[in-house]
Formats: C-alpha cells, structure tokens, sequence
C-alpha cells in the first residue's frame, strides 16, 4: 500500500524530502520504492523545486561518494537521475576500463540503446547496495536519449566507464539493481575487493572464483 509519502503528490514527496536537509538519506535495497519504476517527468514538478531537487541529489551522490544517483535511490519515483565522475583513477585502470572524467549533468527521462554488439564486465557497485560489489558486463557503447533539467534534448553515445554509469543509473529508473545483471559467483565485499580483486580487469577473479567473462573482457 506505501507509507503516506509514498502516496501524496510527487511535489509533497520532494518538499518533505528537502525539508529534511542534505545530503539526502539513501534507500537500500529491499525498499520497494527501488522496484517499482517510474513515473515520466512531465511537470510534476515545477522548475524552482526542480532546481532544488536535482542540487540536493548532486550533493547526496558526492557525499556518498558515487558517480550516480536515481531519485529512487532517495526515494522518489521519478524519471531523473544525475551523473558526475571526476575519474580520479590510475593510469592502467583508466585505459583498461575506458573511465574518463564526466561533468555534473542532469538525465530527465533517459533511455538507451547499445551501439553494436561488445560487452564488457567489471566489478560495479551501488550505493543503495553497500558493502558490496560484482561483475556486471553491460554494453560498450549506447545511445542515450534524453532531455536536461532545462528541457533541450540530449541525444549522445556513450563508450566505456560512461556507458556503464549511462545503463546504472537509467536501469534503477526501470526497478532494476545492478544484481540483476550480475555475475553472483563474483559477488565481494568490499574488504575482499581491498584485498583481492583491486586489479585494473576482473580476470583474476573471475579465474579464482569460477566465473566467465564476455569473450575478450578483462583479459590478462
């Protein structure tokens, strides 16, 4: 049935939420609210708490800290997320997994589409997951459609590192959890990935833990 912020208005549910102050508190996996889906972002919010809802997602995700935060993940069932990766990763791990730096943006109704066929898997994570990570392989390359807080179009391929925050964030819109996807035999605290698995590919683990990586993926 859901609490009754669930079932008030989505602008009750924000204003509440702001009233709160920041950063944002975080929902955790088993809260239904990351199951459900979204709703389209069609004005249910006007733009002055539009503004104010997006910051206070850019401040919670660089709290967190992550690369990505989906109004769920606070609670809300709406069709916006924020990215933002500022890459600060060695060298090797930059090149192996094609993570390159990516501006603060806001994604209202995006979608995707993989561009071409190659899959790579990695380790990922969630922070509406913690303490935990696992292989996900996810495509290369998509093209996301979707428009900006202003309303102007966005329609861009995304490759590498930026393409799997693209598919994260926009699949958390859908009720999807990156364990969906994952590789369960990869499945590691995040002690164990301090201690194990802090390779620049999951090729490693995926020998020792008794997992298959798409052809070509992570290899050694």
């Amino acid at each position: 049935m859901g609490t009754a912020r669930e079932r008030a208005p989505v602008a009750e549910q924000v204003e509440e939420l702001l009233a709160g102050g920041v950063p944002l508190p975080i929902v955790t996996a088993g809260d239904p609210v990351l199951r459900r889906g979204t709703e389209p972002f069609d004005g249910q919010l006007e733009p002055a708490l539009l503004a104010r809802f997006t910051e206070a997602l850019r401040v919670t995700m660089r709290a967190a800290p992550g690369v990505g935060l989906a109004a769920p993940q606070v609670g809300v069932a709406l069709r916006i997320a924020v990215i933002e990766d500022p890459a600060p990763v060695p060298e090797e791990v930059r090149v192996a997994r094609g993570r390159v730096p990516q501006p603060f943006r806001v994604l209202v109704n995006p979608s995707y589409e993989p561009v071409g066929t190659a899959r790579a898997a990695f380790f990922e994570g969630c922070l509406s997951v913690p303490g935990w990570q696992a292989v996900v392989a996810r495509h290369a390359s998509v093209r996301l459609r979707a428009r900006d807080e202003h309303g102007a179009a966005v329609d861009e391929v995304f490759s590498g590192w930026p393409a799997r925050i693209v598919q994260h964030e926009t699949d958390h819109l859908d009720g999807t959890l990156y364990l969906d996807r994952a590789e369960l035999r990869s499945l590691s605290s995040h002690t164990a990935m301090a201690e194990r698995w802090t390779q620049p590919t999951p090729a490693r683990a995926a020998v020792e833990l008794g997992f298959d990586l798409p052809g070509g993926t992570g290899s050694r």
